[in-house]
């Protein structure tokens, strides 16, 4: 490659990465993310007692699969 497109090529590099940095088009989609962040969060202080229970059954089965697993009586 020559010295000259080089040039060409950091410029058009130069160019691309200033675009990049002033675009303003992505602080909509932000806001919304933030905004199903903050319903998520809501959703899991609703539900906290609902969600612990699952996650606690759900670790005990699979405690008692590990269990049955290592002590050899796993299913067939």
């Amino acid at each position: 490659m020559s010295v000259q497109s080089l040039m060409v090529l950091g410029t058009y590099a130069k160019m691309k990465l200033r675009e990049f940095f002033t675009d303003e088009e992505g602080d909509v989609n932000i806001v919304s993310i933030v905004v199903l962040i903050g319903i998520a969060v809501l959703l899991a202080l609703v539900f906290q007692e609902q969600i612990t229970g699952l996650l606690n059954s759900l670790f005990d089965v699979i405690k008692g699969n590990a269990t049955s697993a290592v002590s050899g009586g796993g299913r067939e």
